[in-house]
């Protein structure tokens, strides 16, 4: 099927890359010409695992091209999906200036049937919202088109493989031919479908990352309560996942959630609730305890050090979560904001995202690997679960290292371990004396 996508972002260029690698001709269509033209020389403009080459090998394919022009994307296409971007508003709402421009320039540029996908995160009713926006722009009244909702699921770092193995794709349509379109499109996918109305399907979206990301604060909640009465937040955290109505997963304690879809997403679902009437409260204590995690994670480090200023530290890992290089809400940057305006000296390391950070701090020192950022370092704070960190060798850093003290704000290492090798080490919701039974 011939197919465009309209936004070349992460959501978008997984998209489209993955609906290529299943079969389908797309064009991938963004106003950035300097992305385009990246795009069209192989080159990604973000670090996503495995997305790269399955880029060249479809376009080599001749199934995956890219452009500037919507114009192309309309015409080359029966099905377009929207990928653009919904940043929050002041309020909290989503913004939803790009998806007016662009459906907009889609309808003066429809000239037969086209089935327009909402796959960006939209609030509720948008869909009815685009479906009077595209008639108003539509130069010829005559021509028929659809909308439906198909939100994404797709996980920084992993979003490729989430793609190809979906555990569900959700199709909000109003119509039959809308549903066969979007059913005929997935069935190579062979994963489970849920065929809703266009208001159920966008309210899916918000609703799933409102609910992992409430998963996330009610642990790092537990986790306060642990720290207070001694108890243990990784054997709790055991006991309350084995229940198989809870589950394991979204259950680990750290310093909260950041990137481009939780805080937005509860942000832009409180703002619809408040909207329609309803009161947000359990989502404000959601955002309200993410905050509150790295405040207090700053906090345990300045006081333990007992000050900061012109001390040496290493922070390992600077981007809001593993196998990608986004550092949109993460946690590392309020980190260094403190630090830095407490007169720490900072030595940094992450395996992707430091080009991206140096945009906002150009003078740190940037270390070439995480012993180069702990050498000479008086303290260690652990920010991202990068893989590369867990399998540090510490009696290397003990003996070779004037680091005395570990601050694990994502509880990636074994606290008994590192206490009997001679570090002060704090983590989250974890006693620093293990008892063993």
């Amino acid at each position: 099927m011939n197919i465009s996508i309209i936004g070349s972002g992460y959501v978008g260029l997984v998209t489209g890359t993955c609906l290529a690698e299943i079969g389908h001709n797309v064009i991938c269509v963004d106003n950035n010409i300097n992305k385009i033209k990246k795009l069209n020389e192989g080159k990604v403009p973000f670090y996503e695992p495995s997305l790269e080459p399955l880029i060249r090998y479809n376009v080599n394919e001749g199934r995956l091209k890219f452009s500037s022009e919507i114009g192309d994307g309309v015409k080359h296409s029966e099905v377009i999906f929207l990928c653009v971007g919904t940043p929050s508003l002041p309020d909290g709402s989503a913004n939803l200036g790009a998806v007016k421009q662009v459906v907009r320039e889609i309808a003066q540029h429809m000239d037969s049937y086209k089935l327009v996908v909402e796959k960006s995160t939209v609030p509720v009713q948008t869909g009815e919202w685009l479906d009077k926006l595209i008639y108003e722009y539509l130069e010829d009244k005559s021509i028929s088109y659809d909308i439906a909702s198909n939100p994404e699921f797709l996980r920084e770092g992993t979003a490729v493989h989430d793609f190809i193995h979906s555990d569900r794709i959700v199709i909000g349509v109003n119509s039959d031919k809308a549903a066969n379109l979007l059913i005929q499109i997935y069935t190579p996918l062979n994963a489970p479908i849920l065929i809703t109305d266009i208001n159920s399907a966008e309210l899916i979206k918000h609703a799933s990352n409102a609910f992992l990301a409430t998963k996330i604060s009610f642990i790092n909640f537990v986790a306060s309560i642990c720290e207070k009465t001694g108890a243990d937040i990784s054997k709790v955290k055991i006991g309350i996942g084995m229940d198989k109505r809870i589950g394991m997963d979204f259950l680990n304690a750290g310093i909260g959630f950041g990137g481009s879809c939780f805080p937005k997403d509860v942000s832009a679902f409180m703002a619809i609730a408040q909207k329609v009437g309803v009161n947000p409260a359990i989502l404000k204590s959601v955002e309200d305890i993410n905050i509150y995690q790295r405040e207090y994670f700053i906090t345990k480090i300045i006081d333990t050090l007992h000050g900061v200023k012109n001390k040496d530290i290493a922070i390992l890992g600077l981007s809001f979560k593993p196998d990608t290089d986004d550092i949109r809400q993460a946690p590392s940057l309020r980190i260094l904001e403190i630090l830095k305006k407490e007169g720490a000296n900072l030595r940094v390391y992450d395996p992707a995202a430091m080009d991206n950070v140096k945009e906002i701090y150009p003078h740190l020192y940037y270390a070439q690997d995480a012993y180069d950022a702990i050498s000479g370092s008086i303290a260690a704070v652990f920010v991202t679960e990068w893989k590369v960190f867990k399998e540090l060798d510490f009696l290397k850093i003990k003996n070779e290292t004037d680091c005395t003290t570990i601050f694990d704000g994502r509880n990636i290492f074994n606290s008994h371990r590192l206490e009997k090798l001679g570090f002060k080490y704090y983590s989250i919701g974890r006693a620093n004396k293990i008892i063993c039974v």
